[in-house]
């Protein structure tokens, strides 16, 4: 697999505090990775490390199979970003802010009016930016971080402060960018449900460290319902299954059955029959990507 973005024990400590411990991230081509932790989870501290912005006390970054602290500026100019709150002329038009900045990066005029049509503001390229609201001054935002035409777009926390419609439209241009053009994305985001709505590849960190990191679908397994049973000689009745091959867990009294079949839950209760057992309840028991998110972040914490 190519991967656009690898740090190999990326940490960085101010003093005592350790901010990022350890980092091993790995961005496939052509993905939207989900940076995904709680606020304070050492998320902005690692994008400013492979923005070059901030140095990494140890560990190393590669993207695109190369060495950043190498070769800073030819990786840098094919990656595109936009961290925290986006800065504008608030007098000028859009047009003119995005022109001030592509003297800087120095592509072709034609640019602006491309990237202003990636972030569907055409319509508003000659109006003053103080005028905007503030999903359009997001869109913005990303137009000037799509002018070099990155291979590479870092995205920290894109759709914060947005009203409901401000968050969709953020989010539709986000999904489109991989397979339109052929870009991959690295997204920040506290929040689960941004990410379960973008990312195709997840990367879950608390205080500093990484305790996921697959793809978006792994994580789904993860949140598939169990089949409870309530039956009587709880353990007893466990150990019959066991001998029987069928995989259950038990808790408090309760047998479960994770991400079984219709046919396995119908043969374990028909095997429990078999054996003696009374079955006093089958229930389903469901469990949100909110839950799991929570759950890891938690064990991590109380390790």
């Amino acid at each position: 697999m190519e991967y656009i973005v690898r740090t190999e024990n990326l940490s960085k400590h101010f003093g005592s505090e350790k901010a990022v411990s350890g980092l091993d991230l790995k961005i496939p081509k052509g993905e939207i990775y989900g940076f995904l932790g709680p606020n304070g989870a050492g998320k902005t501290t690692t994008i400013r490390m492979l923005l070059g912005l901030m140095k990494p006390t140890s560990g190393r970054i590669e993207i695109f199979q190369k060495d950043l602290k190498k070769e800073r500026l030819n990786i840098l100019a094919r990656v595109g970003s936009l961290v925290e709150t986006p800065s504008y002329y608030p007098h000028l038009t859009a047009n003119e802010n995005l022109e001030a900045m592509r003297k800087i990066v120095g592509v072709p005029k034609k640019r602006i009016s491309e990237v202003l049509e990636i972030v569907r503001l055409s319509d508003a390229a000659g109006k003053k930016v103080k005028g905007f609201s503030l999903g359009m001054k997001q869109r913005l935002g990303i137009a000037a971080s799509l002018l070099n035409n990155p291979e590479l777009l870092i995205l920290d926390e894109p759709t914060n402060g947005l009203d409901p419609s401000g968050i969709i439209e953020i989010r539709n241009l986000i999904k489109s960018l991989p397979s339109e053009h052929g870009m991959t994305v690295l997204l920040s985001s506290h929040l689960l449900s941004e990410i379960d709505q973008m990312a195709t590849t997840v990367g879950i960190v608390t205080k500093g460290k990484m305790i996921f990191q697959d793809s978006i679908d792994a994580m789904r397994m993860y949140a598939k319902q169990s089949v409870l049973l309530k039956v009587s000689e709880s353990e007893k009745a466990w150990r019959s299954l066991l001998a029987r091959g069928i995989k259950a867990g038990l808790n408090n009294g309760v047998i479960s059955l994770q991400q079984q079949s219709d046919e396995k839950v119908a043969e374990a209760v028909r095997g429990l029959v078999q054996d003696g057992f009374s079955i006093f309840r089958v229930e389903e028991e469901k469990r949100s990507l909110e839950d799991i998110f929570l759950q890891m972040t938690r064990e991590d914490q109380a390790v």
